[in-house]
């Protein structure tokens, strides 16, 4: 047996067990770095530090505070907070305590709340702010097994007449009330600790879904312990790395990175508001961080509007900059993968250092300036996009899970990186593709089911372990996996052809520098049609030097010189497809998708059926006279 297996397989049961034995190894080590408001009131954020003892005290204090309120293992505890510092001392809190927890997107309407709240039964629900204690007041008559609501943040929040008696807390109410319990009970944590077994609840994460009511996905302790040392395993993630953490904390994506960075014992910069990532980056210096692909399209995308602004020379270096990195990164890819060795010609070497002083510098700068890698999940990042950050010297790694496989099944190896696939699975991680194409997991990192849905679990769990991924995939010989779309969302045209609407998608993001969301529509239809929305940022830009200057979002979207310009990416789309894949209409929509219409999931994947109904009028606009089969 290797070492990597003997670390999987002798795992302890839990990441509780995991913190306590980082905490006990480390205890002085910096383990996370957070924003504090500054000193003047004004000006960028400060950051404050924890050790993973300092970490430890607060840990301990919350989960003895949830044992003092009666909370039983494996009991849901809610968490409906953005992403923070305190986010992960609660969830840490929650598990040391033996108990489940219960995630809750911010973004999440009211009804939805309710409904995952009722459905997890959740006893305690810790809620960041008065904006999140409002949408638990108000379906509280329907909730009738929650007992308390904790507040993280409690500027704004004033008592209400209708809340029971002790049922509002604060949390540093809570954390009194552990220390409380802890002078009492010294030895609760290590007990409930101790007490946790491999195959008991630790998560419950609601799929946030495309259509239809979420489903409660049921991860035990051992997900997360393996996980962690999974990724441990990998070897690309290092003790003396700086993590940069502000994806969404209640997605599974967000969740597996805690588990690695309480394994390796890195530091992590926490801090979820997405309008400071660009603010941050150069502060916090990461040499790695995750983030979905909507991100990576919107620095591209922002680093080529730049470009054009700077006028026609600019923009023309930065196209030339652009191709470069694009051909370097395939070939010293191409060349890795055939010989090892990452070599590329002399002369492509030559034009890659001239582009580098005049682009690629400055956008690795403006990512921090040491940025090893950084990788990409949730959806799948353009290949051209992702050759292109490749070739300017940011590494994005693409990996692939799903919330019922705990996030991380696969991931592309360090220097041995494959632009356009996911990588390898994790050391333990088992893959097969079925006859249809659909790819099949097997390991540690697989759910229990669905909450309360045994017909549900039984159509994508079979009695072996295997689990129906849903999403149709390649595997090389060599073991990389390439995603090549869902299968739900494989279309077929009236004239029976088939098409993978991701792909389509995928390759317009790469084209034109100015979308923010495509679907590709043509199920059952005789042609191929789309609906795109434009990145507001990058339109601004250019219809200042398109004498649109000053008009809104809709007005411009609906002027015939936008039309003509995202017509002009749709012709260079159609000539790289078959001629069944080629758009023949197009219509730009309004104003961009989003989370708060429900067009968008918190993960920034479009749910297609939403935005198909939505949009249905432009749709029939577009087919109108159109022979249907």
């Amino acid at each position: 047996m290797s070492d990597t297996q003997t670390m999987i397989e002798n795992r302890p049961p839990s990441v509780a067990h995991l913190f306590l034995e980082r905490v006990a190894a480390t205890p002085d080590a910096e383990a996370y770095r957070y924003p504090v408001p500054p000193a003047s009131g004004e000006g960028p954020s400060d950051w404050a530090s924890l050790t993973w003892a300092q970490a430890a005290e607060r840990v301990e204090r919350i989960a003895a505070g949830l044992i003092g309120l009666g909370i039983e293992p494996e009991q849901r505890v809610a968490l409906a907070s953005a992403t923070r510092v305190e986010w992960i001392l609660v969830d840490l809190g929650i598990m040391c305590a033996g108990a489940a927890t219960t995630t809750v997107y911010p973004s999440t309407n009211t009804s939805e709340s309710a409904f995952i709240l009722a459905d997890s039964d959740s006893r305690v629900v810790f809620a960041e702010d008065a904006t999140q204690l409002a949408k638990v007041r108000e379906n509280r008559a329907e909730l009738p097994g929650l007992h308390h609501v904790v507040v993280l943040d409690d500027e704004g929040v004033t008592a209400d007449a209708a809340d029971p008696d002790g049922w509002l807390l604060t949390l540093a109410d809570l954390e009194k009330r552990g220390e409380e319990h802890l002078a009492t009970h010294p030895e609760a944590i290590k007990e409930r600790v101790e007490a946790i077994t491999k195959d008991q609840l630790a998560t419950l994460i609601y799929t946030s879904g495309t259509t239809g009511r979420p489903k409660g996905v049921r991860l035990p302790h051992e997900c997360w312990s393996y996980m962690a040392k999974a990724i441990k395993a990998t070897g690309m993630v290092l003790e003396e790395d700086v993590q940069y953490l502000w994806l969404p904390l209640a997605h599974v994506f967000g969740k597996v990175l805690t588990s690695g960075h309480i394994e390796v014992g890195h530091v992590t910069a926490v801090d979820g508001r997405v309008d400071q990532i660009i603010v941050n980056l150069p502060v916090v210096r990461p040499t790695y961080m995750a983030a979905v692909p909507r991100i990576f399209e919107k620095v591209y995308n922002g680093v080529a509007a730049k470009a054009r602004e700077g006028g026609d020379a600019k923009y023309k270096i930065f196209q030339w900059a652009a191709g470069i990195a694009r051909e370097y990164a395939k070939t010293s890819q191409d060349n890795f993968r055939r010989t090892g060795t990452a070599t590329v010609p002399f002369g492509l070497r030559t034009k890659h250092a001239v582009a580098d002083r005049l682009v690629y510098g400055k956008i690795r700068e403006a990512m921090g300036g040491r940025l090893r890698a950084a990788i990409s999940g949730s959806a799948a990042l353009a290949p051209e996009i992702g050759f292109f950050f490749a070739g300017a010297g940011v590494h994005i790694l693409e990996g692939y899970g799903l919330t019922e496989s705990s996030a991380a099944s696969f991931v592309n190896p360090g220097e041995a990186y494959r632009t356009g696939t996911v990588g390898k699975p994790l050391p333990g991680t088992e893959v097969r593709i079925a006859e249809d194409g659909e790819i099949l997991l097997r390991g540690p990192g697989i759910m229990a089911g669905y909450h309360g849905l045994p017909e549900k679990t039984a159509e994508v769990l079979e009695p072996d372990g295997w689990f129906h991924t849903g999403d149709i995939g390649e595997l090389s010989v060599d073991g990389y996996l390439r995603i090549t779309d869902r299968k739900k969302d494989i279309i077929k045209t009236s004239g029976g052809k088939y098409i993978a609407p991701a792909e389509v998608e995928g390759r317009f993001k790469a084209i034109c520098p100015y979308v923010s969301n495509i679907l590709v529509h043509g199920g059952d239809r005789n042609f191929c049609s789309a609906l795109i929305s434009l990145d507001e940022d990058a339109l601004l830009a250019w219809a200042k030097e398109n004498g649109l200057d000053g008009k809104p979002y809709e007005e411009i979207v609906a002027d015939a010189k936008t039309v003509e310009m995202v017509d002009g990416y749709v012709r260079e789309l159609n000539e790289g497809l078959q001629r069944w894949e080629t758009v023949k209409k197009f219509r730009l929509l309004p104003r961009d998708l989003d989370i708060e219409h429900g067009e968008l999931t918190p993960s920034l994947k479009i749910k297609r059926p939403v935005v198909e109904r939505e949009y249905g009028y432009l749709l029939d606009e577009m087919y109108a006279g159109a022979r249907e089969a």
